[in-house]
């Protein structure tokens, strides 16, 4: 069975930083890219960034340039989107995902996690 588990959500305050955490098992992830996104309440969910599972190739949205950045630990199959100086617009559920087509678009990931929350107070 196939898992992708978020952590490392929370409360913070506007220009804190947070790191999330989302571990996959269940299968072999060695061709995915893996993916991040957040959805806000009454909003679409929408891309955060990206990065191939060798750790060589990673993509963010505009948004987040810059701030964030995504790291892998093969190892531990554990993907990490370290978020720096958030803003409250940031406050969003973010979920980990996993493709095997990659893409900026959440239909093209196969694996989702349940999400974990974070809220950016001002």
């Amino acid at each position: 069975q196939v898992q992708l588990v978020e952590s490392g959500g929370g409360l913070v305050q506007t220009g804190d930083s947070l790191r999330l955490s989302c571990l996959a098992s269940g299968r072999s992830f060695s061709t995915a890219t893996m993916g991040w996104f957040r959805q806000a309440p009454g909003k679409q969910r929408e891309f955060v960034g990206r990065i191939s599972w060798s750790g060589a190739r990673m993509y963010y949205a505009d948004s987040v340039k810059g701030r964030f950045a995504i790291s892998i630990d093969n190892a531990k199959n554990t993907v990490f989107l370290q978020m720096n100086s958030l803003k409250p617009e940031d406050t969003a559920g973010y979920y980990c995902a996993a493709s095997f087509t990659s893409g900026l678009l959440p239909g093209q990931y196969t694996y989702w996690g349940q999400g974990t929350h974070v809220t950016v107070s001002s």
